[in-house]
């Protein structure tokens, strides 16, 4: 994988997931010699894996660089906002109705309720399915000349939210002509429309004058995939590009300080353990592993104090977790490695992963595991690690990424249906727990609901939380208005400027 001013809804709605822990989303640092319509040179980390698919890992990428929006939008304090649902209101337990905004597809045709029908349900047939749709099927109507009624299968308290997920990304009809594929050349909504992907390398980007919010700053966008950090980072000061996004921590003290912005974010680095097959099938070898995970010196070695120790699946950025987490219970005694042989894998684009295996080899192998460690760019590590292909793998998550919904993301990524999950976890107790928080409303409750699902989850030992993450992005000094997301759905907006 994977609003309301006008309105007041439910304070499920209003109230924030996150509270109080997030600066202002935009960096308002001033320019000294703006040049209004200058074309913005952007580095991103990942490479496309599908061709800039709107499903899959991809979907951020079309976001952040301004491409695409849904119905709805998360504002900094996770609380769902307009986009091109300008409001709309829950009509019983099941059923949504949204009013939608006049705004304009980038081919120039109008956003209407048909055109947003079309985008649910083919999001809703992707396979596999976006990952805001872990778990959920809906079902979409037009209604009227500017509404869209989403019922779903079941009670959906989250439904604004999951809208917001970037996998769920509207675009014009013809964006769907081939049943195999889709489309986004061209075909979505956002500030800046996609006109070219060379491969893996690179994608340019013009400014769509037609955007709902106005016209942006930026003439257009050039982005670059440099999956090494190192390369991103030298890019940056050589005058390369204006933004690198994901500077590695080793290079972030080399950067001039003006250039250098720091966002505290939900992303968690974890070791994923393979609960299906292999050595770590056994509860007792994966207490094991997590007994001889030191997440102190991972904080402090590899991510020179840009982190904080895992403390569980919310790290401190959620500042509510941190009163209401639920102590893992039940937990299996650890085990006798005995020379067990694992092969521990992780990617690159992140470089301070494969800096975090080689450590977490050196303590399980002081532990008495025997360790392969395997690194890859994750385009090619991604679809063998769902398959099961290695006994462990250290992944950085996002948790709070594709709906802004913290059961979404345990039910994705934890329950025997998930779509993301790389322990391929299937717990009866697991996803009684999950099933059980998925059905409440109120803010407080889903809270604690999702809390006692994470206990659970915590207690299998398939996961092991090493460090909550703070990222750090380069930015020239010439340049203003990037947006610098918790999420990390957005970067480049109609403000964003050079």
């Amino acid at each position: 994988m994977r609003t309301p001013r006008p309105r007041l809804l439910t304070a499920f709605l209003l109230a924030p997931l996150l509270t109080g822990c997030f600066a202002a989303t935009g960096d308002t640092a001033a320019k000294p010699d703006g040049k209004d319509g200058a074309r913005l040179r952007v580095a991103l980390a990942f490479p496309p894996t599908q061709n800039l698919s709107p499903y899959g890992a991809d979907a951020t990428i079309l976001s952040r660089l301004g491409v695409t929006e849904g119905l709805t939008a998360l504002d900094a304090n996770g609380s769902a906002a307009p986009a091109l649902a300008s409001s709309w209101r829950r009509e019983n337990d099941r059923t949504w109705l949204f009013t939608l905004r006049e705004a304009l597809f980038q081919d120039g045709t109008d956003v209407t309720p048909a055109a947003v029908v079309t985008a649910l349900t083919r999001a809703g047939r992707a396979a596999p399915a976006p990952a805001a749709l872990a778990g959920v099927t809906l079902t979409a109507r037009a209604q009227g000349a500017t509404g869209v009624r989403i019922t779903t299968a079941a009670p959906d308290p989250a439904l604004p939210l999951r809208l917001a997920g970037p996998g769920l990304a509207v675009l014009a009809p013809k964006a769907y002509a081939d049943e195999d594929t889709v489309d986004p050349v061209g075909t979505a909504t956002g500030p800046f429309a996609l006109t070219q992907i060379t491969g893996t390398t690179s994608a340019t980007l013009d400014r769509f004058d037609g955007h709902w919010a106005g016209r942006a700053h930026a003439s257009g966008i050039d982005a670059r995939f440099i999956a090494d950090g190192t390369a991103r980072a030298n890019a940056l000061r050589t005058g390369q590009v204006d933004i690198a996004e994901a500077i590695p921590v080793s290079q972030a003290a080399a950067l001039d300080p003006d250039s250098r912005r720091e966002t505290a974010t939900t992303r968690t680095t974890s070791l994923h353990l393979n609960t299906k097959s292999g050595p770590f099938k056994d509860p007792a070898l994966r207490a094991a592993a997590r007994a001889a995970v030191d997440t102190e010196a991972l904080a402090h070695g590899v991510y020179e104090g840009h982190a904080d120790p895992g403390a569980g699946l919310f790290g401190p950025a959620v500042t509510w977790a941190q009163a209401k987490r639920v102590t893992p219970g039940g937990r299996a005694r650890a085990g006798r490695p005995d020379g067990a042989s694992i092969t521990l894998a992780t990617y690159d684009n992140r470089p301070e992963l494969p800096e975090s295996a080689q450590v977490l080899k050196q303590q399980l192998e002081k532990a008495g595991f025997t360790v392969k460690l395997e690194v890859r760019e994750y385009a090619r590590l991604e679809s063998d690690a769902l398959a099961g292909t290695f006994d462990a793998v250290v992944g950085a998550r996002n948790s709070l990424l594709d709906t802004g919904d913290p059961v979404s993301l345990l039910d994705s990524d934890f329950t025997c249906d998930g779509g993301y999950n790389l322990a391929l976890l299937c717990d009866s107790d697991v996803d009684r727990a999950v099933e059980r928080a998925r059905t409440v409303a109120d803010t407080g409750k889903r809270q604690d609901a999702a809390l006692a699902a994470e206990a659970e989850i915590l207690a299998t030992d398939a996961v092991v939380p090493l460090v909550h993450q703070r990222v750090v992005t380069g930015v020239a000094d010439t340049v203003g208005g990037v947006l610098l997301d918790p999420y990390e759905r957005t970067l480049v907006g109609t403000g964003t400027r050079r």
